[in-house]
């Protein structure tokens, strides 16, 4: 048997990455409103299938933003198997980390500095709603590209990476999860070294394990 040795993508310039960036990002703004409610649909089938899902009793997904894919019709498929559901929110006076506040219908919203509603989580009895990121079971976050590797391509301001970064080193942590259109599938990406590795990656089209 002739075993062939997969080579590794070449790396990706900054400037690379930031065309690329916004061309993944026009083909998810230039999908219909209708095509976009039948990803959410099709995407929210598959997530209800994966074990990690089905498990969790805490599980942070986003709301979404410019194109995303949209993982918000599994909110009431959460709540009727009494799992709790959380959203990020923006850290003050951070460099670019997440906490993650219990949200439900009636939970207050403010817009953070990027103009996205997220709970808010800063004074009173709303900071009690925080959980540290190691103490969720999934964390459902938002990518800009995908590859079949499993490889991603994120926004660029490092949020997940920085707030997720305990997971390379042993201890308690959530399953991470990325989710996309399958518009934004391309042929190879390149590992970046501070991305934080997947566990699995969901579009409307497929789930890929890396």
């Amino acid at each position: 048997m002739t075993h062939v040795q997969e080579t590794a993508a070449p790396a990706l310039t900054d400037d690379t990455r930031r065309r690329l960036r916004r061309e993944l990002r026009l083909r998810r703004r230039e999908l219909s409103a209708i095509q976009r409610r039948e990803a959410a649909k099709r995407l929210c089938r598959h997530l209800r299938q994966l074990p990690e899902i089905q498990r969790a009793r805490r599980v942070a997904l986003y709301l979404p933003n410019d194109g995303e894919i949209d993982p918000t019709p599994l909110i009431p498929w959460l709540e009727r198997r009494g799992t709790r559901v959380y959203l990020p929110v923006v850290k003050p006076l951070s460099a670019n980390q997440l906490w993650f506040v219990h949200y439900h219908s009636g939970t207050p919203m403010l817009a953070n500095r990027f103009g996205i509603p997220e709970p808010e989580s800063r004074f009173g009895a709303h900071r009690a709603r925080r959980t540290p990121a190691w103490a969720l079971d999934a964390i459902l976050l938002p990518l800009v590209g995908f590859d079949d590797q499993g490889q991603r391509l994120g926004m660029g301001g490092g949020f997940y990476d920085r707030t997720l970064a305990f997971t390379h080193r042993p201890g308690p942590r959530p399953r991470l999860i990325g989710l996309a259109h399958e518009c934004q599938r391309v042929e190879r990406l390149p590992a970046a070294p501070w991305d934080v590795p997947l566990d699995a990656i969901v579009s409307d089209a497929r789930v890929i394990r890396p």
